[in-house]
């Protein structure tokens, strides 16, 4: 690789991790080259782009960017790496995940994963990172959180109203049975 096509590879990867907030470093040694096509496929049907590039490479491009704020990843650039990104945390690791499921394998292996400027080490993150919520679902929580209360005040006053209406109603008819016994009860007395 000459130093033009290291530059352009290290300017290529800056952009990346400019543009995403995201970014998982992965371990895809011993896949075949079919696996690791399903997995570039699963990745482009979630939005997630996926590079492969060397170690070196990617160190260069993240120290250009900000030395101190990607400290925690450099440790992990060894072996193979592919890099994953997306603009939803948790997307590259339900797709890791149900990769392995389905093919019963242990790669391709988490080595880090940064998220919103969290550094995650280890493959032993995977499952808390996929149960990460993202912005749109946290904002729907939070929506239905305050739709809760108004909610149950609405229902109680349709309740109140639907009860005051059943009163109305009794009240009404009551009237109208109790006025044909009224003139009666006068008769009774009077004919003893």
């Amino acid at each position: 690789m000459t130093k033009d096509q290291k530059n352009e590879v290290i300017e290529l990867l800056k952009e990346k991790f400019n543009q995403y907030n995201n970014f998982y470093v992965t371990n895809t040694e011993s896949l075949t080259v079919e696996q690791i096509g399903t997995l570039r496929r699963a990745c482009f049907n979630k939005n997630v782009e996926m590079k492969v590039a060397k170690n070196t490479l990617i160190k260069k491009a993240l120290e250009a960017i900000d030395a101190e704020k990607y400290t925690g990843v450099y440790e992990s650039l060894n072996n193979v790496t592919a890099l994953m990104f997306s603009e939803n945390p948790k997307e590259p690791a339900v797709i890791i995940s149900s990769f392995r499921k389905e093919g019963k394998k242990e790669k391709p292996e988490l080595k880090a994963a940064f998220i919103n400027g969290e550094i995650y080490s280890g493959d032993k993150n995977l499952d808390a990172l996929t149960k990460i919520k993202t912005r749109e679902e946290l904002i729907g929580e939070v929506i239905g959180l305050l739709q809760s209360p108004i909610q149950r005040v609405v229902a109680a006053l349709q309740n109140k109203e639907n009860k005051a209406e059943g009163a109305d109603a009794t009240t009404e008819e009551a009237p109208a049975a109790e006025a044909p016994a009224a003139p009666e009860a006068p008769e009774a007395p009077a004919a003893e």
